[in-house]
């Protein structure tokens, strides 16, 4: 296997007004290679978040007053500079993040499709026309942008999280104030160069890199930020909803899950075992959409057992940029020390370790795979976020949709059968916010709504798609009167 790495550190600064501002504090290393410095960023304080905040409060007004076509333009232009920059921009994502060329180049090419998406929604109508009760009078609504609004983004989509909550908020007129998780700030740093080459005027989109806890709280105190758009833990998460309560404004929260893949006893057991490994492996299982649980029926539990252990020893960890990796490092040595604790709790609880769930080298982690697990066991019920499969006995369909929705999360879930009629009324009684028939649960199409329930999301306001707009606007009725 032959491994390309640039080894150049980038120097990264905050864009605040269209200014880049120089700093350091923060340095961040290649997880598959802790002698590659891949880049060193500002450790930002609250000063520096009031300062971007208070360049999109004075940007904003004339970034609305434009036609929503030629806003629009801008994003289409930033989708195509992207796309001219695809290998560059996904190499640096290796690096800072870990995960494989192969997933890096199909997230940048997502954060472009995203671009495009929403800069083609430039020419759609913002409203509707309605009947009204009242003769010689016209109804129409029309979609008003918040004003400011934060974006606070995680690690393990680094630059398609940012573009996908930062894009629909730009095509309705918002300025964004984007907070980047502080150990992945290349990636956002590439998506605002690209916005700026673009046209994007000064101080639309700011960037301020540095800690959640002080960057982060900073955006979700201040009065002005209209909005704040999380993905992250369920615990900062439902701190930030509560935040933005108390002072109305608008939130949109996107946090954990425990996600099930449903196997029943007339499933192919061999493709089975392939989505439920590319759900819980790929990506080192470091997505919130990750299969997490596998429930089966009894038919097929030791041969799927058998063919999972095969797919775990498929996905050996390794560098991202190297050819024929299929799973990289794990992000940080945080998250690899808490990848293990679970892996020994769920021992110490009474688990098999049915292959994988050590490191031996680094930040590379062997997926693993856990038998003899009880439905209240702590693998059973807490995220990992790492590449661990828990498989769970169910003795049908009922009981396997019963231990699906016996989770504080509902965000995706999963089923394996050739039975339409099962497949339907898994999708009917499932509490989750994507269902996935025969298909990973991770992925979802730029165009579909996401999100989740329970303690996944706020389930207010869905991400992606045309509904993703809603949360970013606010409706205007207008009556137009004549006299006849």
């Amino acid at each position: 296997m032959t491994t390309s790495t640039s080894t150049q550190t980038l120097r990264i600064g905050n864009l605040i007004a269209g200014r880049r501002l120089p700093g350091e504090g923060s340095e961040r290393r290649n997880p598959a290679d802790p002698t590659d410095l891949v880049a060193v960023a500002p450790s930002s304080g609250g000063d520096e978040a009031d300062a971007a905040v208070s360049a999109a409060a004075d940007a904003q007004p004339a970034w609305a007053a434009l036609p929503a076509p030629a806003r629009g333009a801008v994003l289409m232009d930033a989708a195509e500079i992207l796309r001219g920059r695809h290998e560059t921009v996904a190499r640096d994502l290796v690096r800072e993040e870990g995960k494989t060329l192969a997933e890096a180049r199909g997230e940048v090419r997502r954060a472009i499709d995203v671009l495009r998406y929403f800069g083609s929604a430039g020419w759609h109508s913002d409203g509707r026309t309605l009947p009204s009760s009242q003769p010689d009078t016209l109804v129409h609504t029309r979609r008003e942008p918040l004003g400011v609004v934060g974006v606070i983004t995680p690690w393990n989509f680094p630059v398609a999280i940012p573009a996908w909550k930062t894009a629909p908020a730009l095509i309705s007129g918002n300025a964004v104030v984007l907070k980047p998780a502080e150990i992945t700030p290349v990636s956002a740093h590439h998506l605002s160069e690209a916005l700026l080459a673009a046209g994007l005027p000064p101080g639309v989109l700011n960037v301020v890199h540095g800690r959640g806890s002080v960057v982060g709280e900073s955006l979700t105190a201040d009065p002005r930020v209209a909005a704040v758009s999380f993905t992250g833990s369920t615990s900062v998460g439902l701190r930030i909803e509560r935040a933005l309560h108390e002072r109305r404004g608008r939130v949109q929260v996107e946090m954990g899950g425990k996600n099930a893949l449903v196997v029943l006893d007339d499933a192919d057991v061999a493709k089975a075992a392939r989505i439920a490994s590319a759900g819980g492996f790929a990506l080192t299982g470091q997505a919130c959409t990750a299969s997490s649980r596998v429930i089966c029926t009894p038919a097929v539990h030791d041969a799927l057992v058998d063919a999972l252990i095969g797919e775990a020893r498929r996905y050996r960890p390794g560098n991202g940029l190297a050819e024929g990796t299929l799973m990289g490092p794990v992000v940080s040595e945080q998250q690899l020390a808490s990848d293990l604790d679970a892996i020994r709790t769920a021992r110490a609880e009474g688990a098999t370790v049915a292959a994988g769930g050590e490191s031996a080298q680094g930040l590379m982690l062997d997926p693993a795979i856990l038998t003899n697990v009880g439905r209240g066991d702590t693998v059973a019920r807490d995220e990992i976020f790492g590449p661990v499969l828990a498989v769970l006995p169910a003795a049908d369909l009922d009981e396997a949709i019963d231990l699906v929705n016996d989770s504080r999360y509902g965000l995706a879930a999963g089923i394996c059968t050739r039975d339409l009629a099962a497949a339907q009324h898994f999708a009917h009684h499932a509490r989750a916010g994507v269902i996935k028939v025969n298909r990973p649960t991770t992925g979802l199409d730029l165009n579909v709504p996401f999100g989740g329930v329970k303690d996944s999301s706020t389930n207010t306001y869905r991400e992606q798609g045309a509904t993703a707009v809603d949360f970013y606007t606010w409706s205007k009725s207008v009556y137009l009167g004549w006299d006849g």
